[in-house]
């Protein structure tokens, strides 16, 4: 496996995708650092095109089609947010793009993708039904599959996020970053470390389903044999064999904390920071608030708030003030 990715392959793809993104903010929060003692700042890819930074790896990956493969156009399976960027590079690049969900993937994100211009098919409960009828499909129609996170150019435009963490913070000393299948903490890792490999990379999974987590601990991937999480960001069996490595590899630490926990920071995150983020995000916060991120009081630390697509229909015809 060619491992790692470069500093030059990180700079090549943000040149690719830079025009087409946005250079989402590092926010500060004056009682998220009170709390926790350090100096915190947060990625707010919550408000990048598609609400959430699934449109990086997409916008790279499409570079490096040939000319058959876009004409006989995309495919891939998705939780939502991967199928919304997928969905939107594809136009950006003038290809037909299909996307297979989950039967319980959020109406949001459904409409969304949709609305990209993306045909959607609905399939399973879970992603990795749905990535076996998108196989499936890829035989079917002729169709080019686009792995939502175990494809290394993938991961070099996932990890254009890390990049522009690191150069506006170049005193960065740990970032926290959530695992779903692990590309974008694989992007993260070796985009940070490339430029400064004394950057602490800290995974965060749900407790329900830690598959990254037990895969480093058994030095292979495992598949877990049930999956107790309902994050679609973080609901995965079995992590890619490319992130595996990468993980294992570069990735310093990896904590768990339950779906409730994490839940619990949405609305903390609403409360105290006024911005709306999807429970993947807000794991990374919600590490910080149960104590698991050690570092040296006063370190600076990024949380990456992956994606703000949030499904709010459960709030209408509530009241508050």
């Amino acid at each position: 496996m060619n491992l790692p990715l470069t500093r030059e392959d990180f700079e090549k793809a943000y040149a690719v995708v830079e025009p087409h993104i946005h250079h989402t903010p590092l926010l500060t929060s004056r009682i998220l650092s009170e709390r926790t003692g350090f100096d915190l700042r947060l990625k707010a890819e919550i408000f990048q095109r598609t609400g959430s930074y699934k449109i990086r790896g997409p916008l790279n990956k499409f570079t490096y089609l040939t000319d058959e493969e876009r004409r006989r156009g995309v495919i891939c399976s998705s939780a939502g947010n991967h199928a919304q960027g997928v969905a939107l590079a594809a136009r950006i690049h003038g290809i037909k793009a299909v996307v297979v969900m989950a039967e319980n993937a959020t109406p949001s994100k459904i409409a969304a993708t949709k609305g990209y211009g993306a045909e959607v098919v609905l399939h399973g409960m879970i992603w990795d039904e749905a990535n076996e009828k998108a196989k499936e499909l890829v035989h079917e129609r002729g169709l080019t599959y686009i792995h939502p996170f175990d494809d290394l150019q993938l991961i070099a435009g996932q990890g254009t996020l890390g990049l522009e963490v690191i150069r506006d913070w170049p005193e960065l000393d740990v970032i926290v970053v959530p695992i779903g299948g692990g590309g974008l903490i694989s992007g993260i890792a070796m985009a940070v470390k490339a430029f400064k490999p004394s950057v602490r990379i800290i995974g965060v999974e749900s407790s329900g389903a830690p598959g990254m987590r037990d895969s480093v601990k058994a030095g292979h991937v495992v598949t877990l044999d049930r999956v107790d999480c309902i994050i679609d960001g973080l609901r995965v069996k079995r992590v890619g064999e490319t992130t595996f490595e990468v993980v294992r590899r570069y990735v310093d630490e990896i904590v768990t904390l339950p779906d409730e926990r994490i839940f619990e920071a949405v609305v903390w995150i609403m409360a105290h920071a006024k911005l709306v983020v999807e429970g993947a995000a807000a794991s990374t916060v919600g590490a910080l608030l149960e104590g698991l991120i050690a570092a040296p009081p006063g370190s600076k630390v990024a949380c990456v708030l992956s994606g703000g697509n949030v499904n709010l229909d459960q709030l209408r015809r509530l009241r508050w003030n």
